[in-house]
């Protein structure tokens, strides 16, 4: 069952007025079903909105993919991170669209920007929007609608039950529930395969979507009877149930107006817009893609497979860890490749984009320091060559960031790094370093750099963009590196997408493995798990992030195996994985090249 969706009260219009009076800005979390029926945000009055696309034809996945989404009034929409698709006219004075931000907002203003984005989930937002596509309007009104009334269907039927009290609040898609005990309740439903979300010890809710059925619904009512005969169906009962929208709430404004979403309501008209929107983009079925050498271009059929398979797509974020056995393994499985090929010794997969890496990495180093009593270090040293991500996440984490910069080849200038590292040795935090360089070119004064920063009290953050040039042959962990983020998306076979999904989970040597995030309602932590932890917080808004796509780099290197992952083993026979093979259990696995 989806995520539950909450109301704003009746005087949420006059609230969003008062703060505005007050100089205070509102933020209004909302769901783009529920919008169907109820008054959108802008029209309470909120300046900015956020919410996840995933109601719109997306699956759970255990956490993710998800397309989220921001918006905002017009106000601010020049502060928007990221790139903003407008439109406009060209020379000949035809519609065209224009990107409104020429490139991302991070390489503009770095260390003054206000977002570390990156990957953004465009293939997710893809599917939302072909979604909306299919539907319209209409089509959506009416998926809200039935899942409002099943919910309603469900409360009148708990009051004629009589055994339980429903809370008499206003409700879109959750019906809250008060009974003498929640979890007798709550085992009584997992017994019959449903999971309900036990808020405290009388208290439970009960969340509707899309899937849910009127059977689903009778099943339920037998759970809540405790025992006692139900005399009446859900069915039986659809004609008495009347909306539980507050008046002042029901959306009366029109939407998805633009013909596209009133033009492709069948199967076959919908493949066809899709297949000439995608004749139109550059793919491997038109020539090489002239990308960056970070970025892996082709996924094979077979890793893309699980991510289609029900028992991986259909689990919800919060289901029971007895319920998710098979993921749990991978988890471990994926967590212990990943460090063998890294030399780490723990990795958080919680981070689903790799600045969400980043910003996880130095958050790591952040809590290291201050469990050390260092919490004045502060400064992180960033080249001017370093992704423009890289300083940006040093400034969202509170960061004097100190550049340096390079050589004639490009290089980093190691001088000018001792420097800025023996000038700031008493307050400096981290080094932002890329290897290879963003120039593609292995620095050999790597470890003198490394080593540089450690005397003088600070930790290497290596940014995993380039690690594909290092899968086999060397490793962060043996650098140098105390923390790395891996783009999935890049070094290991995740599609890219158009900008997503992405997956940045982060590797760590053993003393910065404690404080790996964790989760408030699942706890995760590092994989292997420390002996101790200390977790910084919360990542992402999933335990384990964008966790349907982790099968597609779990199965790529599981093929692929030792050899395999090393690209030039040809012309290198002897170069292993520290000179043995990833694990024996993979000596059946094919080469690449």
């Amino acid at each position: 069952m989806s995520s539950s969706v909450g109301f704003p009260s009746l005087d949420a219009l006059i609230d969003a007025t008062d703060a505005h009076a007050h100089g205070v800005k509102v933020v209004m979390a909302t769901d783009l079903l529920a919008l169907a029926v109820l008054k959108p945000p802008g029209e309470l009055g909120a300046d900015i909105v956020v919410g996840s696309a995933q109601r719109f034809g997306v699956p759970m996945g255990y956490g993710g993919p998800h397309a989220a989404f921001l918006a905002t009034s017009q106000e601010y929409k020049r502060m928007m991170p990221g790139r903003i698709i407008g439109v406009s006219m060209d020379s000949t004075g035809k519609p065209a669209l224009r990107m409104a931000m020429q490139t991302r907002e991070q390489h503009i203003r770095r260390d003054k920007a206000t977002s570390n984005i990156c990957t953004a989930q465009a293939l997710l937002a893809n599917m939302a929007a072909m979604y909306a596509v299919y539907h319209g309007p209409e089509g959506l009104k009416a998926i809200a609608d039935r899942v409002h009334g099943l919910a309603g269907t469900f409360a009148l039927g708990l009051k004629k039950l009589g055994t339980v009290t429903v809370q008499e609040l206003p409700f879109f898609d959750t019906v809250k529930v008060n009974c003498d005990d929640a979890q007798a309740i709550a085992d009584a439903a997992y017994k019959n395969e449903m999971n309900l979300r036990i808020l405290d010890s009388n208290t439970v809710t009960v969340s509707f979507d899309e899937t849910t059925t009127l059977e689903d619904v009778d099943k339920l009512f037998n759970v809540f009877a405790c025992g006692k005969p139900v005399t009446f169906s859900a069915e039986s009962l659809a004609p008495e149930v009347h909306s539980a929208i507050p008046s002042g709430l029901v959306r009366e404004s029109p939407y998805l107006t633009h013909q596209i979403f009133n033009s492709y309501h069948t199967e076959h008209e919908l493949l066809r817009y899709l297949h000439r929107l995608q004749a139109k983009d550059l793919s491997l079925c038109h020539s090489m893609i002239p990308l960056g050498s970070c970025t892996m271009k082709l996924n094979a059929t077979v890793e893309m497979m699980p991510v289609t398979w029900p028992s991986f797509s259909d689990i919800h974020p919060f289901a029971p860890l007895e319920q998710t056995q098979g993921y749990q393994e991978m988890f471990n499985n994926l967590g212990e490749l990943l460090c063998t090929i890294t030399g780490f010794d723990s990795m958080s997969l919680q981070p689903n984009a790799g600045a969400a890496g980043e910003y996880a990495g130095l958050m790591v180093i952040r809590a290291y320091h201050i469990a050390r009593g260092d919490s004045h270090r502060n400064v992180c040293i960033i080249p001017v060559s370093a992704h423009g991500t890289n300083p940006a996440s040093a400034a969202m984490c509170g960061m004097k960031i100190v550049p340096v910069g390079t050589d004639a080849k490009g290089n980093i200038n190691i001088e000018e790094l001792r420097k800025a590292a023996e000038a700031h040795k008493d307050n400096l935090s981290a080094l932002m370093v890329t290897y290879p360089s963003t120039h593609g070119v292995y620095e050999e004064g790597i470890d003198e750099i490394c080593k540089i920063i450690h005397d003088n009290g600070g930790q290497v953050y290596m940014d995993g963009a380039n690690m594909n040039a290092q899968v086999g042959l060397t490793s962060p962990g043996s650098i140098g590196a105390d923390v790395c983020h891996l783009n999935l998306h890049k070094t290991f076979c995740i599609p890219h997408g158009g900008g997503g999904p992405g997956m940045g989970p982060i590797g760590v040597k053993k003393h910065l493995a404690p404080f790996l995030p964790s989760h408030p309602v699942v706890a995760t932590g590092g994989i292997p798990a420390p002996e101790e932890a200390q977790p910084l917080g919360t990542i992402s808004a999933a335990p384990w992030g964008s966790a349907l796509i982790l099968p597609i780099s779990y199965s790529y290197i599981a093929m692929m195996g030792s050899k395999g992952l090393t690209c030039f083993k040809d012309s290198h026979p002897e170069c292993k994985l520290y000179g043995e093979t990833v694990r024996e259990s993979l000596s059946y696995s094919f080469p690449r090249c």
